[in-house]
């Protein structure tokens, strides 16, 4: 069972962030791989380890709201009512930059995602790296997931030593993510608000808090993270098939080694098939998702069958994360 951080192992990896390095550490979404976000070369070290592209837009976690001016220069009423409702936790804003934010950590856009985290470890460790050393005061963290750019996003920080190793200078265990896929991302910095990734925090719930509907995204949205159209990939081959498909495509693939993923018990007599029953509920689905693929990728199967979960809108985010799996095949 991993242990809470100690206040030194948390004062510890506030030093390497001040001093530019690097620290894996616990979300309630996925693990992130963080550095001082106002620091052009650490931020480097973020792309050097993932394998990511220059370009792509970082999310900066914050310790409290008060930082937000810092990062932000125009903070309408719209996110001030979202981060009521829900900060701490899974939910990113996209507002318009304030003077001096890195290009590296908004992609050379004149927007930066923004969010506070809803872990105990997460908060301790930015609210630390926060307070004053030697004259500078500290404030925000760029966080994207620790692992390989494009990948299975890490839930456990064992997942993130077997992934990054010695790319990474600290580890933070703090256990399994609770939530266990990424934050919901709304741009608030066009004059309404649009749904640019979805996450547990759904549209409805959304729309409820600002009385007005969450809008879909157009041409000019900015980017952000984990909106290619091919990511959070296993090595293996992903098939997301359809419960009513699933027995034809068992039977066109047989003689293949294959893993399944289902929220059903396996048939009886497969053979050279590992199956791997998934939890019915959202929550708990959405909270073994990534290990479960983890697990399933690491077995060297020909190829991984996931049976499609419900098309209900408050599976959306699940259902992108597996799409975007699957779209490489």
């Amino acid at each position: 069972m991993p242990s809470t951080p100690t206040p030194s192992e948390i004062a510890r990896a506030a030093a390497i962030l001040r001093a530019g390095g690097l620290v894996a550490f616990p979300t309630e979404t996925v693990y992130g791989l963080g550095a001082d976000a106002s620091n052009p070369a650490a931020v480097a070290k973020i792309f050097a380890a993932k394998g990511r592209p220059q370009d792509h837009p970082l999310i900066v976690h914050l310790g409290n709201i008060d930082l937000l001016p810092l990062w932000a220069a125009e903070i309408p009423a719209a996110a001030h009512k979202l981060a009521a409702a829900f900060w701490p936790g899974p939910l990113t804003l996209i507002l318009k930059r304030a003077a001096g934010v890195p290009d590296c950590v908004t992609g050379g856009q004149d927007t930066v995602g923004l969010r506070i985290p809803g872990h105990p470890v997460a908060l301790e460790l930015l609210q630390a790296f926060a307070g004053a050393e030697g004259g500078r005061s500290f404030s925000g963290v760029a966080a994207p997931s620790a692992n390989r750019f494009g990948r299975i996003s890490p839930t456990t920080a064992g997942h993130v030593r077997a992934e990054l190793g010695p790319a990474v200078d600290a580890v933070l265990d703090g256990g399994e993510c609770a939530v266990g896929i990424e934050s919901t991302i709304v741009d608030l910095s066009r004059g309404r608000a649009v749904l640019l990734r979805p996450g547990q925090i759904t549209p409805a719930q959304i729309a409820a808090v600002l009385g007005l509907e969450v809008q879909q995204p157009d041409a000019a949205a900015p980017r952000v993270s984990g909106a290619l159209a091919s990511h959070y990939a296993p090595r293996t081959r992903l098939y997301l098939v359809p419960a009513a498909e699933l027995p034809a495509q068992l039977a066109r693939l047989r003689g293949k080694k294959l893993a399944v993923l289902a929220r059903a018990e396996a048939p009886s007599g497969l053979k050279d098939i590992s199956w791997q029953e998934a939890p019915r509920a959202l929550a708990a689905y959405a909270h073994e998702l990534y290990a479960s693929l983890r697990r399933l990728d690491d077995l060297g199967c020909d190829a991984i069958l996931v049976e499609a979960p419900p098309a209900a809108p408050e599976w959306q985010g699940v259902n992108d994360r597996l799409m975007r799996a699957a779209s490489n095949y």
